[in-house]
């Protein structure tokens, strides 16, 4: 005796469309936060720049020395003691004389945190520096 099944059966076609809703929240998700975050990655260190009257600065690829308002140094965004700061500012100069360095200070910072800093410069012979400041 065989038993049949009673039912419809199911049919094997292919779905024929894809459904791109999610893919597309996704992708205006993910081009949303990096518009987002792309502005706070080039600045990187948060620092209350002084005002004051210069030129602009000079569209050369430069590198930044940044002081923090607690004092902390930063290379291209990156934490280092003055130690190793003098030490890489040394090896850059010498493998590029015309290497440009900025210089980005806290207005709240002591005065003689700022010359520490220009003292490793002059040191390690980097001619070509600028302290940056906002435009009054």
């Amino acid at each position: 005796m065989v038993l049949r099944r009673r039912g419809r059966k199911k049919s094997s076609k292919a779905i024929n469309n894809i459904d791109m809703t999610a893919l597309i929240d996704l992708t205006f998700l993910l081009l949303i936060t990096f518009i987002i975050t792309m502005p706070v990655l080039e600045q990187g260190i948060s620092v209350r720049l002084p005002q004051g009257k210069a030129d602009e600065l000079p569209a050369k690829k430069s590198n930044v020395v940044t002081l923090d308002a607690e004092g902390k140094a930063y290379l291209n965004n990156r934490v280092i003691s003055l130690e190793d700061l003098e030490r890489t500012l040394g090896n850059m100069a010498a493998e590029d004389p015309e290497v440009a360095v900025l210089v980005r200070g806290d207005e709240r910072l002591e005065y003689g945190k700022v010359i520490q800093i220009m003292k490793i410069l002059y040191k390690v012979k980097i001619t070509r520096m600028a302290l940056v400041t906002l435009s009054e």
